[in-house]
């Protein structure tokens, strides 16, 4: 049996492959760059969470379906239990910690506190990325939009209203 060949990636760049022990691993997270020793199976939420003391995306189903480790990977909305953190090597992942600005909370922020668009707050990082992403996408034109962009993301205390109400505020402001 032969040793694996390299891996083409979509861009037409040849990787070496890793593993399946730990490889080095060099991530940009907030503008940070941050060189990790993890096994490339490793979620990038597990990374976050674990390796960087990072611990505002939650660890809620950890099967992508509730919405509540939701980050933003080169500005695109991601699941991070279910992205690899080898994946996002040379892309620039932002979490809820890196919305906000020089101390000043983001306006979604805000929002989410002005509206009340939170109970027991575990799900709240998750919705604020996707709703600062859902306007950034264009797609909070009205209340039937926000639900249908949103859906992605359950707050199991049902404060859909309020967090509708925040994005509206939001996207009024912009």
């Amino acid at each position: 049996m032969s040793a694996p060949g390299p891996t083409v990636t979509q861009r037409g760049a040849v990787l070496a492959e890793r593993g399946p022990g730990p490889v080095r691993v060099r991530l940009s997270v907030n503008g940070a760059e941050h060189t990790l020793d993890i096994e490339p199976r490793v979620s990038l939420l597990d990374a976050l969470r674990e390796r960087l003391d990072l611990t505002g995306a939650k660890k809620g189903c950890d099967q992508g379906t509730c919405g509540a480790c939701t980050v933003w990977v080169d500005g695109r909305r991601a699941l991070a239990c279910l992205t690899l953190a080898i994946s996002c090597e040379g892309r620039e992942v932002t979490t809820v910690e890196g919305l906000a600005e020089e101390g000043e909370l983001h306006e979604m922020q805000r929002a989410f506190i002005a509206e009340d668009a939170f109970q027991c707050g575990y799900c709240t990082p998750g919705q604020i990325m996707s709703a600062v992403a859902l306007i950034e996408e264009g797609h909070a034109g009205d209340d039937a939009e926000i639900k249908e962009w949103m859906s992605g993301n359950i707050c199991r205390c049902a404060a859909y209203p309020n967090i509708r109400a925040a994005i509206r505020a939001v996207r009024d402001h912009t």
